[in-house]
């Protein structure tokens, strides 16, 4: 399927690894150009170097985080200086905090909502101008399955995810009919924190091999698919959502979890 994207600029949030990297290289193949950021300047240098092998000067790297303003108003700077222009926002960076509420303190709470508000608000902020000028902007908002089925162990997670899914529905309304805003939930996805975990239950003794940990995560938390799902199977649903052939779908919320959600 063509999914227009070709010669198209898509800006990606957390391009480095996962989810992100995925949606980097679907972008890329489906013809569009690609600026991504992170934190980590290694990995952004590494992986923009090794992509650059086969998309070229499609393919920017830069070193920034989302909470940073000025960070972000010069990556939109080096958006413009390349490519001219920016059609697509993918809005990925993001982690979870795994405690109950009675290990959460005040700093804890604060730093939650902060990333999860302020990550989605000032890349937002930052690439709205830019977006303005395309005639089939859009943004994606990756988030999780905890926005609408909180767990206890990820209580401030939880509530975070909620209060930015809320968010991402208001700028569906706010930024109409100029650009389009819709949302991602996930469920398990086989991503690096799966792999830091299982490294943690290694290094406490247990000798548990990686497909046998990732069945046992599916079994526990009753997938009824099987299975995990893949990131590329994530970037998939991104790159949809992002093209012109979705032109009239704002406002809207596709969740990928094998069907794990308890809600209707």
């Amino acid at each position: 399927m063509n999914l227009e994207l070709a010669g198209r600029v898509a800006v990606v949030t957390g391009g480095t690894s996962g989810i992100g990297l995925c949606a980097v290289r679907r972008f890329l193949d489906e013809g569009a150009s690609v600026a991504f950021c992170a934190r980590d300047r290694a990995r952004v240098d590494a992986v923009t170097a090794e992509l650059a092998q086969t998309a070229g000067d499609r393919v920017l790297g830069v070193v920034a985080d989302v909470l940073d303003v000025a960070a972000l108003d010069a990556f939109r700077a080096h958006v413009e200086e390349r490519f001219g222009r920016a059609d697509v926002l993918v809005h990925n960076a993001g982690k979870s905090r795994m405690l109950p509420l009675a290990e959460l303190d005040d700093a804890d709470w604060t730093e939650e909502l902060e990333l999860k508000f302020f990550g989605l608000l000032r890349p937002t902020r930052a690439f709205v101008p830019l977006l303005r000028k395309s005639d089939v902007a859009s943004m994606v908002y990756v988030s999780s399955l905890l926005a609408k089925q909180p767990e206890t162990r990820l209580v401030s997670t939880s509530a975070a995810r909620a209060g930015a899914l809320n968010l991402a529905k208001s700028f569906s309304f706010e930024f109409a009919p100029a650009i389009r805003v819709n949302s991602i939930l996930l469920g398990v996805i086989d991503t690096g924190q799966w792999e830091a975990r299982l490294a943690a239950r290694r290094a406490g003794g247990e000798t548990i091999e990686r497909a046998a940990y990732i069945s046992e995560l599916a079994r526990e938390r009753g997938i009824p698919l099987g299975r995990i799902g893949h990131p590329e199977e994530v970037a998939a649903a991104i790159a949809f959502l992002a093209s012109p052939l979705c032109g009239f779908m704002t406002g809207a919320v596709i969740e990928i979890s094998g069907g794990f959600s308890r809600y209707v």
